[in-house]
């Protein structure tokens, strides 16, 4: 999962868990403990136990003999332990101008494309999605460079404040476009400046801000309602505001966070279009800037604000119910995308969280959903699975 610190482990100490008590297999430089998958492998454990603390990319990868689909390469990832360092990676650490691009482990792109060079991973079949630059959800969580970032983009110097840089820097929108979808990540996951100046806390919202503010705020007005109307209706308009919310997370999030073919090729429509969602699309992981501001879910939430009153004209509680029935739906969106890029989640989550990071590393042209995949799918913009990467 993004962000996990796993440990480097001895080539020796992998070649000796090779028994049913303890077996561990390897793909390329990454280990995986199998031992309480040995009798659940649909060919039986031995098959397995023959391949104990030895690479098995080959036999995995073997349409003939013993092909594997995507989905036995996912349930692999729940068995991720650490990596290891053979003797080729260590020529390759000793040889590098920059070793810490390769160890600790997982290397960044540059150390990755060092270590083909030398022949220890072999990436033939790994997907580079050309329109990010990237692979995978770990992708988004590898640090960035920050001066070989903008020695080879001439985009933006993730050290200085990014909004000025914006302003002046002339960037055609083709340009702009290309550069901004294609993920960085910033120290650490530490928040990139943005103004640079007294403005930058107005910027950061913790997660907790949204559920201290708003549950309070809409429940009270529910509440309000509620000394009008009946339970059944209160529920019912509440409810339809809910739905409403899901259609609205849709449509904003396709045609105005990604109105890039709309998007004016000046100055003010790109620097709009950078504060608005790009930001969020350069700088994915960070976590101050995944949830609405305050005063910016004000300004967006006033116009259907008023679009419930004019359709619920005849009653200002059914108004006022179904509005707290969207702004309840737009904090559980907010919540969820929030845990979608920083937490480790329960089953029934794991596929949204792997839906939504693959619109980030994949595909932004698609996979709009959030909180859920419907109207993806109503719409046509679902994304397809991730191409088979039969070594990460």
């Amino acid at each position: 999962m993004p962000g996990r610190t796993l440990p480097t482990l001895p080539v020796a100490d992998v070649q000796m868990k090779n028994t049913s008590k303890a077996c561990y297999v390897t793909i390329g430089t990454r280990v995986f403990d199998v031992t309480t998958f040995l009798d659940d492998h649909p060919g039986g454990g031995d098959l397995i136990l023959e391949y104990g603390g030895k690479d098995v990319t080959e036999i995995m990868g073997d349409e003939v003999s013993h092909g594997h689909s995507e989905a036995a390469y996912e349930m692999l990832d729940e068995y991720h332990i650490g990596f290891v360092a053979d003797s080729t990676v260590i020529d390759t650490v000793t040889k590098s101008n920059r070793p810490h691009h390769i160890v600790p482990f997982p290397p960044t792109a540059d150390g990755e494309q060092e270590l083909e060079r030398d022949g220890n991973i072999t990436q033939e079949d790994k997907v580079v999605y050309a329109t990010t630059g990237m692979s995978c959800a770990e992708d988004l969580s590898r640090d960035t460079d920050v001066q070989d970032d903008y020695k080879k983009h001439k985009f933006l110097d993730l050290d200085r404040p990014l909004i000025p840089q914006m302003w002046t820097a002339g960037f055609s929108k083709e340009f702009y476009l290309e550069q901004v979808h294609r993920p960085r990540h910033y120290k650490g996951g530490a928040s990139a400046p943005l103004f640079g100046n007294f403005l930058e806390p107005l910027t950061k919202t913790a997660w907790w801000v949204v559920p201290l503010i708003w549950i309070p705020t809409v429940t009270y007005f529910a509440y309000l309602a509620s000394k009008e109307l009946s339970i059944l209706s209160l529920a019912g308009h509440l409810l339809f505001g809910l739905f409403f919310w899901t259609i609205a997370e849709y449509g904003l999030h396709r045609s105005i966070f990604h109105a890039d073919d709309y998007l004016p090729d000046n100055r003010v429509g790109i620097t709009l279009h950078f504060l608005l969602h790009g930001v969020h699309h350069y700088l994915p992981m960070d976590r101050y800037r995944l949830v609405l501001p305050p005063t910016l879910l004000v300004i967006l939430a006033t116009p259907f604000y008023h679009l419930a009153h004019l359709v619920f004209s005849h009653q200002w509680e059914c108004a006022v119910a179904v509005f707290c029935g969207g702004i309840y739906g737009y904090i559980w969106y907010d919540m969820t995308h929030y845990f979608l890029h920083h937490r480790n989640l329960p089953p029934l989550w794991r596929g949204l969280k792997k839906y939504h990071l693959q619109h980030h590393f994949a595909d932004y042209n698609n996979g709009f959903g959030v909180s859920n995949r419907f109207w993806d799918i109503v719409f046509g913009t679902e994304l397809a699975p991730p191409k088979v990467m039969k070594v990460k």
